[in-house]
């Protein structure tokens, strides 16, 4: 059974039936990873946890070593990963606490080093109509249903640079584009595990209205404070869904570099 890889806040290896069994820390060719990677089982399957931000949350959103997390989670033998994050909602209907399993992505990012295949390595282009892996996506709603977290089927992520919050304009304009949910971390991150030939899914947990959807002022402690509550919504989410997870991958994932390369 091949290794799952967890991104998110701290907390989540806290999930119940979850034995740590030791940390590692990763030299990767693209510099240092936000932390150690947290390994542990989960019944008989393996989970390797890192903190995006940093173990302290010391890493603003613009200045994480992607490509060094990704690439670690492949050095550790990681086929699937998913990766929980916090956005501000844009669509209609979406509150503070939703959790959605996204399904499509903007980037606006400018700065970030979004890909192995810099030059170096060849020319590769990869495929990326589905950004978020579709068998995966079937098994997380199918665990949403067991355990009976409610989860919004869907979602168009748009990913921005920050590390400032978004003008009430930008909101508008992602909401014309197609928008769903705004945050500062899905990309390059998915789309760097395409290249990897891993699973990536995208959970995303809304943690207030973006800018000028409410009135009220945009602050930081409200983000915290509705991941916190969420976060016992997601580990009940995964204590369901790590068990269904399918041995064997059909999905396009695995063999994404087939016919890439130029």
């Amino acid at each position: 059974m091949a290794t799952i890889g967890v991104i998110g806040g701290s907390g989540l290896y806290e999930m119940q039936g979850l034995s740590l069994k030791h940390k590692e820390k990763i030299k990767t060719p693209y510099g240092d990873p936000s932390g150690h990677y947290f390994i542990g089982n989960f019944g008989a399957q393996e989970i390797i946890f890192l903190p995006r931000h940093g173990r302290n949350h010391n890493i603003p959103p613009h200045m994480i070593n992607y490509r060094a997390n990704i690439w670690g989670f492949k050095k550790l033998g990681v086929e699937r990963i998913l990766s929980v994050s916090a956005v501000g909602g844009i669509k209609k209907g979406l509150k503070p606490r939703d959790v959605v399993i996204l399904d499509q992505v903007l980037d606006m990012t400018r700065n970030r080093e979004s890909t192995f295949y810099d030059g170096k390595k060849g020319v590769v282009h990869i495929d990326f109509t589905e950004p978020y892996c579709p068998e995966m996506r079937t098994v997380l709603l199918k665990a949403g249903k067991l355990s009976k977290v409610n989860l919004k089927n869907g979602g168009t992520y748009v990913a921005v640079e920050g590390p400032r919050l978004e003008s009430a304009s930008e909101i508008k304009s992602f909401a014309i584009l197609g928008g769903d949910v705004v945050g500062m971390t899905g990309m390059p991150e998915a789309a760097l595990a395409r290249e990897l030939e891993m699973c990536y899914s995208g959970i995303s947990v809304v943690a207030n209205y973006a800018a000028g959807i409410s009135k009220e002022k945009l602050t930081v402690p409200e983000v915290m404070e509705a991941m916190t509550i969420t976060t016992e919504k997601i580990k009940h989410l995964f204590r369901t869904a790590i068990p269904i997870i399918p041995d064997r991958r059909e999905c396009p994932c695995r063999e994404a570099l087939k016919d890439a390369a130029v």
